[in-house]
């Protein structure tokens, strides 16, 4: 396992084919061809399938492969180094499509988008001249006018962090859209992060936390939900600080912005991340008791087990704190399952600090995680600190923590073993007549059944564990072979 590599689930640098083409504007000539590529977040993600939102109505059809577009545009992630080195890379194979394109007399338009975009600006097209146009996540709204001047003026570079609502100028998904982007969706609902954590770069490339107004967020919901969407993710870089502006002019926290989705037609299941500790409330530990659409799965990041390298980040917590919130949602919701994010090699991290990052893994018992090895980024307080953790140290502490990491993972997954839950089918699986869905607890089922019950939630009673995924029955099927 790598070192930027999750326990449990795939990342999203995969290849993203833009999931579902849109239709060109009547009238219009033969179509553009649109292909997006994303690394890094969910809230990437997200952000992949608004531009290709914005971008429809100007001609512009989905295609899955970089090969058969005129416009290629990849949605970039800053946090990790081997993520930004990723689309360098990516870039030297897309010069070589641009070389061959042009040979047949064809334009290939070139653009970065997302957060390595707004860190390097200029620097990007200097450094991969292939580049026809940077963008930053805050100028998503522009991209037609901006492709269109980049059309005329290769190079071109837009990394503004302006204060309008990008969310308000986007083009919203057409149905037909959102129907071929399945029955889960997310949503991002505050985006920027304002809490200077030393290691992380949000705040320079997407700008201190913005939160969108309920309005706009229940408007987004309830699209998707009239196209069939089951299943809504929040997101924000410090999602449970959410403070957007309700119909009465108030802030709405987290907790009461989630009540109201929950009474969309259609929803059945709500989800959120990612979480600070301290902006754990109350509030919001209660809704894992008292609303019955929030899924009992938390993605609360900790970073390290080490009060004094959680000093050093500028976390603003604890490990008892931590601790402390961890028993009170359990307390809320028995049945919860806990995902985290771990960087070890911090710089300064002793073995002993390293150690009490491995005694609070034992201590909590994660579900899932993911886990890295600390990488300076530019510009952060943490790249110029000194007593850089050796690289070798770094990768032995990370396999030992992946590997008490995806034991714990195994054994939540085989303790589920036996169980009914229900489960919320999603996609064909990659065997004859099988059917791939995700427990409550964000774990992966498949099961052999018919595409009838893709978009359906139905009982199903788990029978064996694989090496990330589980394996069910249908409970009014249970005599259906099962291929593991």
């Amino acid at each position: 396992m790598t070192d930027d590599q999750r326990t449990d689930a795939p990342r999203t640098d995969a290849p993203r084919p833009c999931p579902g083409p849109a239709a060109a504007p009547r009238g219009a000539a033969s179509p553009r061809k649109l292909y997006v590529k994303s690394f890094g977040c969910q809230m990437n993600v997200y952000d992949a399938e608004r531009m290709i939102d914005t971008l429809a109505p100007e001609g512009f059809i989905s295609v899955e492969v970089a090969e058969d577009a005129d416009l290629v545009v990849l949605n970039t992630c800053h946090i990790r180094e081997k993520a930004a080195e990723k689309v360098y890379s990516e870039l030297g194979r897309l010069r070589v499509l641009k070389e061959a394109a042009a040979a047949e007399g064809r334009k290939l338009m070139v653009a970065v988008a997302g957060c390595v975009a707004q860190a390097e600006g200029a620097d990007m097209v200097r450094r991969a001249p292939v580049v026809d146009l940077v963008v930053g996540p805050q100028s998503y709204h522009r991209l037609p006018e901006l492709v269109a001047r980049a059309a005329d003026r290769p190079g071109l570079v837009e990394t503004a962090l302006t204060p309008e609502d990008k969310f308000d100028r986007l083009a919203p998904p057409s149905p037909a859209a959102i129907a071929g982007r399945g029955t889960a969706a997310f949503v991002t609902i505050q985006e920027g992060c304002s809490r200077f954590c030393t290691f992380c770069v949000v705040p320079g490339t997407r700008g201190g936390e913005v939160s969108r107004p309920v309005a706009a967020v229940l408007a987004d919901v309830t699209r998707l939900a009239n196209a069939g969407v089951r299943e809504i993710t929040v997101l924000g870089q410090n999602v449970n600080a959410y403070r957007g502006e309700g119909p009465d002019g108030a802030p709405w926290k987290l907790p009461r912005l989630l009540a109201r989705l929950a009474e969309v037609p259609g929803i059945a299941r709500l989800r959120y991340a990612t979480s600070h500790p301290r902006a754990m409330s109350d509030e919001l530990i209660a809704a894992h008791r008292d609303l019955p659409q929030l899924m009992p799965y938390l993605h609360l990041p900790v970073q390290s087990g080490s009060d004094r390298i959680l000093a050093a980040m500028n976390r603003r917590h604890g490990r008892d704190l931590y601790f402390e919130r961890i028993d009170r949602v359990r307390a809320a919701r028995p049945d919860i399952a806990i995902s985290s994010d771990f960087i070890v090699g911090f710089p300064g991290e002793t073995d002993a600090e390293f150690a009490d990052t491995m005694d609070l893994v034992r201590r909590v018992g994660f579900a899932s995680a993911y886990s890295f090895k600390y990488s300076p980024r530019p510009g952060t307080p943490a790249a110029a600190m000194e007593a850089q953790v050796p690289d070798a140290v770094k990768s032995e502490r990370l396999t030992a923590l992946q590997a008490l990491l995806e034991a714990q993972q195994r054994a939540f997954n085989a303790a589920s073993v036996g169980r009914t839950v229900e489960v919320l089918f999603e996609k064909p699986g990659r065997l004859p007549g099988q059917i791939v869905g995700k427990s409550p607890h964000l774990q992966a089922v498949h099961v052999q059944a018919g595409p009838e019950m893709l978009g359906r939630i139905v009982p199903v009673r788990l029978v064996a564990v694989g090496s990330h995924t589980l394996f069910g029955e249908l409970e009014d099927a249970a005599a259906r072979p099962i291929a593991v």
